[in-house]
């Protein structure tokens, strides 16, 4: 079995280990967590991200090559005082490391209801913001894809949707040249909703189930993430 469907299959077992009481915590948390409050990883060590998720939010844990190094590492211990040596010659001053960079795109318009084809509006969308960008990069550490859906369903239905709806941004991204082994896609089911609509009924906002649908249209959404070196 080649590595990257030996990677999408680890990863789908990851993310059938989570349970879906603890995933239901995840509103407003930028990571998945277990039962326990801990972060919750694949088999690479890679954590889970929500889709509340954004650089700002970052930990040394889960990403530390987007924090400064003095955030995640101890500084040295200072060594002890030397008698001064002679100054030498002053040396080149060594250039500055490539800064990490991360490219983060959340659209609400990827999918239709329970559907998992990528629409043209998206496909624009992913063009601009993911494949015109990725040169931006010196080297490219995870592509990550997150599939989502609305509350319609039953969770293990909804689930499988995510995982293709994920996998559908991933075959669109491989056909414009992104590296497929970089390519971790998920799916989170309806575990992480963006909206939250009421019940069709005769007295509410919400009348029919059309309506209804239309509401719920910004959880029907991948989220897409470059994580890398910039040049």
């Amino acid at each position: 079995m080649n590595q990257p469907v030996l990677k999408f299959l680890l990863g789908l077992a990851a993310a059938a280990l989570i349970a879906p009481a603890a995933l239901a915590q995840q509103a407003g948390v930028p990571y998945v967590i277990d039962q326990r409050n801990a972060i919750v990883k694949d088999p690479y060590g890679l954590c889970w991200r929500t889709g509340y998720w954004t650089p700002a939010q970052a930990v040394c844990e889960c990403d530390k090559d987007l924090l400064p190094k003095e955030k995640c590492e101890p500084p040295a211990p200072k060594p002890a005082a030397a008698p001064a040596p002679a100054a030498p010659a002053p040396a080149a001053k060594p250039a500055a490391p490539a800064a990490p960079k991360a490219l983060v795109v959340r659209s609400t318009e990827f999918f239709d209801f329970d559907k998992a084809i990528v629409t043209d509006k998206a496909k624009a969308t992913l063009d601009k913001e993911i494949i015109a960008r990725l040169p931006e990069f010196g080297s490219i550490k995870v592509i990550a894809i997150e599939g989502h859906t609305d509350r319609i369903g039953t969770h293990e239905y909804n689930q499988k949707l995510s995982e293709r709806r994920a996998e559908a941004v991933k075959a669109y991204l491989v056909s414009k040249g992104a590296d497929a082994s970089k390519i971790e896609a998920i799916g989170m089911g309806k575990t992480v909703p963006q909206k939250s609509c009421p019940d069709p009924s005769k007295t509410g906002p919400i009348k029919t189930f059309k309506e209804l649908i239309e509401c719920l249209a910004p959880n029907r959404r991948a989220v897409v993430e470059v994580q890398g070196i910039g040049k």
